[in-house]
């Protein structure tokens, strides 16, 4: 490979790039009940915990979700792929440091007559 070849594929301002396998540290998924791309994260009111035992990315996503964040906006706004964060909120989950709020069952939802009617109402205004 030429060097003139070496510069099409290096850019300073890119820094390092890891593989995702790498950051879920070889995990492609969470162990346990899996994650909604429409559940809502928040980091958790706890102590702060030791910056050491977080890498970078665990560090971004308690940043993030100081708000509430849905999965999928986490992965976008990581630029990493959603079954790579989906491992790491699962870790932070299990260490306490997220709460995730998963959205209603379908059983949850409103009766379909209900909803006929509303649609109905709604037609009539």
């Amino acid at each position: 490979m030429s060097e003139a070849d070496d510069e099409l594929w290096v850019d300073d301002q890119a820094g390092p790039v890891v593989r995702p396998f790498t950051v879920a540290r070889g995990r492609t998924r969470r162990t346990g009940e899996a994650l909604d791309l429409i559940a809502v994260v928040l980091t958790a009111e706890v102590p702060a915990p030791d910056p050491l035992t977080l890498g970078p990315e665990d560090e971004a996503i308690l940043e993030l979700c100081i708000r509430p964040q849905s999965v999928a906006d986490i992965a976008a706004a990581l630029a990493l792929p959603v079954g790579v964060v989906r491992v790491l909120l699962g870790d932070l989950s299990d260490r306490g440091l997220i709460v995730v709020r998963r959205p209603a069952s379908p059983s949850a939802a409103p009766d379909a007559g209900l909803l006929r009617e509303v649609i109905d109402g709604l037609r009539a205004l």
